[in-house]
């Protein structure tokens, strides 16, 4: 799994909770690469990864992309080219825009929604480390199970009767 975000947004702290559900989980393919825009050789190895790794991604690799707005052309198009290169491509952000049409599948933070770009985070590294569990018989898809958390966050409280 890359994990990548914007210049002026790097998604480190979804990166952290989905490192904690890979080794809760036992579902190691769950600790991201984080790639990032101002990597360094001299950064600790797990925060040294450039935006070079995105020209290496192929067939068999996801590419999660958070932005809490359009990316930067020159991301969307190492994006795209990954995308042509056979990864597979996932967004979390803009509901419309160059990235949501890129992407495989698409969980829009719509401007404006009473849950925004971090709650949302913290609900996808859950809702990663709950699919990664055995299959239980009649189990919703991860989709499904956001839809309904983000609904019971969002509702207003429950009146006395």
């Amino acid at each position: 799994l890359l994990l990548v975000g914007t210049p002026e947004y790097e998604p480190w702290h979804l990166a952290a909770h989905l490192v904690d559900e890979a080794a809760w989980s036992g579902t190691p393919e769950l600790a991201p690469t984080l790639v990032r825009h101002g990597a360094r050789a001299t950064d600790p190895a797990h925060l040294a990864v450039g935006l070079g790794r995105l020209e290496a991604a192929r067939r068999g690799e996801t590419l999660l992309v958070v932005a809490p707005g359009e990316p930067p052309a020159a991301l969307l198009e190492r994006v795209s080219d990954a995308r042509r290169a056979g990864a597979t491509l996932l967004s979390l952000g803009p509901e419309a825009g160059e990235l949501p049409a890129l992407a495989h599948e698409v969980l829009p933070v719509p401007d404006g929604s009473e849950l925004d770009l971090d709650t949302v985070q913290h609900l996808v590294s859950a809702a990663a480390g709950e699919n990664a569990l055995p299959a239980r018989r009649g189990r919703r898809r991860v989709r499904d199970r956001l839809s309904r958390l983000a609904d019971l966050l969002t509702a207003p409280p429950p009146t006395r009767w």
